[in-house]
């Protein structure tokens, strides 16, 4: 197995990749769990935005939030399909656009500067890894895919506790 040489470069966007690749799926997951009804009524009563978007469009937003953040880790770090990590930071560069827009069009002037530093950062990250610092594919193995399971376990319970937490104790 040959090691990618270690660079400045490399280690930034591999941080980066991290970083953003646990908000997003924490941030995702935390939306897509607003299936449940007493959770919607109540996110909606605390953040203003979510009742000028209808519950299924915002459980998408959530799911695509999540499989972009795991597509930011996984594949790179696991070297299965690591060409997947640069469209899964295109897919959110793409979503933060969307947010944007929707945020201007609301008058929400200060949401940009959160939209504009997510969507910048993820598109560096798709830079990064389709032109400066791409990274080989490696060939399936058993220590690969326990690594990602275990990467998938972890960003799930993360992520489920605080929904969790939300789901019992709402009255």
């Amino acid at each position: 197995m040959m090691r990618q040489p270690r660079s400045t470069m490399n280690i930034a966007i591999w941080t980066l990749q991290v970083l953003w690749g646990v908000f997003f799926s924490l941030t995702g997951f935390g939306k897509a769990v607003m299936i449940n009804a007493a959770l919607w009524n109540q996110a909606r009563l605390e953040v203003t935005w979510f009742s000028a978007v209808p519950q299924d469009l915002f459980i998408f937003i959530g799911v695509c939030e999540f499989l972009g953040g795991v597509g930011l880790i996984l594949p790179a770090m696991t070297g299965i399909k690591p060409k997947l990590t640069p469209f899964a930071a295109i897919g959110l560069t793409l979503v933060m656009i969307l947010a944007a827009g929707f945020h201007i069009a609301r008058g929400e002037y200060n949401f940009l500067p959160t939209n504009v530093v997510l969507g910048g950062v993820a598109a560096f990250i798709a830079h990064g890894r389709l032109f400066a610092k791409p990274i080989a594919p490696a060939s399936i193995s058993t220590f690969r895919l326990v690594k990602g399971l275990a990467v998938l376990g972890a960003l799930f319970l993360v992520g489920f506790a605080p929904a969790w937490y939300r789901l019992t104790h709402i009255h």
